[in-house]
């Protein structure tokens, strides 16, 4: 995963205790068009601090981390997801 984008639009359930889960997410492509993706799975990812992700973004305590599984044109693609619930701001990492 190489390029991180600011701007995406996600659906997900919360829970009662907490948890969020993401379902689904759509993203702008290059002619403005919107395309939308259903989350087939997913994993979070926990770490004990703040830390760099693989990707660049620095994430704290305060920062979800999902490892998602879509499928895009018959391929399954691994995708990830950042929540940051102090401004409940989405990010994704293609």
């Amino acid at each position: 995963m190489s390029r991180v984008i600011d701007t995406v639009d996600v659906i997900c359930q919360h829970k009662s205790n907490g948890e969020v889960i993401p379902l689904r997410f759509r993203l702008m492509n290059e002619d403005g068009q919107y395309e939308n993706y259903t989350i087939k799975g997913y994993r979070t990812i926990t770490h004990p601090g703040p830390y760099t992700t693989p990707d660049g973004l620095y994430v704290s305590y305060s920062t979800f981390v999902f490892e998602c599984v879509v499928v895009v044109l018959d391929y399954k693609r691994k995708v990830r997801l950042y929540f940051e619930t102090h401004n409940s701001k989405w990010r994704i990492a293609i």
